[in-house]
């Protein structure tokens, strides 16, 4: 992976959050009087949307091992289709999220609601770049993918199924979960072999890394390829699988989470204002026609 990234308005910000404590603490401090309560963002059991519950059974059913292995094989050439970075958010305008059960809003609105509140806290541009393209990766639903190929939360694939991941009942259903090989903590992997080595569950995150990464900031692109990893960066889950880069980085995860996760609500951002500072800001890092 090259790790070399344009440097243009980086600055380092406080600091990433290292711990889940301070990662409650700092949320409750940043976002005090939020439309909804922390607690009440990611409730699941409310079923507040029928068709989240119904997305994560046919998620949770169909990720195997063979299933990962198949899609990054038949995606990560990259040669679906090349298309500038506004063409994929444009097409974001269609999507809402099946898997979350925090807003209605199409995409485009949710990754510019990220991002203006990563700028209004004055973070680096490359930060500010992040949240708008954290979830193109959804665009795999162009080319016929359905939503649970796509979104939900992420997790390891060929090992043991923690049970911190989100209606991780359904996993049962899971042909992995009869494969003996898989039902140790780190299954096919060794101990601390690091998530490089690890295949995740298939969806918008690992594709999106693969279309960015020779871009980005490696803080940034732990931010796009592990955002959906909530059972490890929210619930402390698979530390058997890290090595100490990913220690390290997953407090950038856990910085970028609260803005992904804390600033979806029904105030709707003006896509048509805010689109010449994004349009420059993509500029500046990313070369005008993308490789998908």
């Amino acid at each position: 992976m090259s790790e070399t990234y344009p440097q243009s308005g980086r600055t380092e910000p406080a600091g990433p959050l290292d711990d889940l404590e301070q990662w409650d603490d700092d949320v409750r401090r940043r976002y005090p009087e939020p439309e909804k309560k922390a607690e009440e963002f990611r409730d699941y059991r409310a079923e507040a949307r029928p068709e989240v519950k119904e997305f994560y059974r046919l998620h949770h059913r169909h990720q195997t091992v063979d299933f990962v292995r198949a899609k990054r094989a038949e995606f990560l050439p990259l040669a679906k289709r090349r298309m500038s970075p506004w063409e994929a958010l444009e097409f974001l305008n269609t999507l809402v999220d099946d898997s979350d059960p925090d807003t209605a809003l199409p995409q485009i609105e949710h990754l510019l609601q990220t991002s203006e509140a990563i700028r209004r806290d004055g973070h680096p541009r490359w930060f500010v770049l992040t949240g708008l393209l954290h979830d193109l990766g959804k665009v795999l639903c162009l080319f016929g993918e359905p939503q649970w190929a796509v979104v939900g939360d992420t997790y390891p694939v060929g090992c043991a199924f923690s049970d911190k991941i989100v209606f991780a009942e359904f996993l049962a259903d899971n042909p992995d979960s009869l494969a003996t090989e898989y039902q140790t903590p780190c299954g096919i992997y060794a101990t601390g072999c690091g998530l490089d080595e690890v295949l995740m569950s298939w969806g918008h995150d690992e594709y999106l890394y693969h279309v960015v990464r020779d871009y980005l900031p490696l803080e940034a692109l732990y931010m796009i390829r592990y955002h959906s990893f909530y059972p490890a960066h929210r619930e402390g889950a698979y530390q058997e699988l890290m090595n100490d880069r990913d220690r390290h980085y997953f407090g950038w995860v856990r910085e970028f989470n609260r803005y992904d996760l804390y600033t979806k609500s029904a105030e709707r951002p003006d896509v048509a204002a805010l689109r010449p500072y994004y349009e420059d800001l993509i500029a500046e890092f990313l070369p005008p026609v993308l490789a998908w």
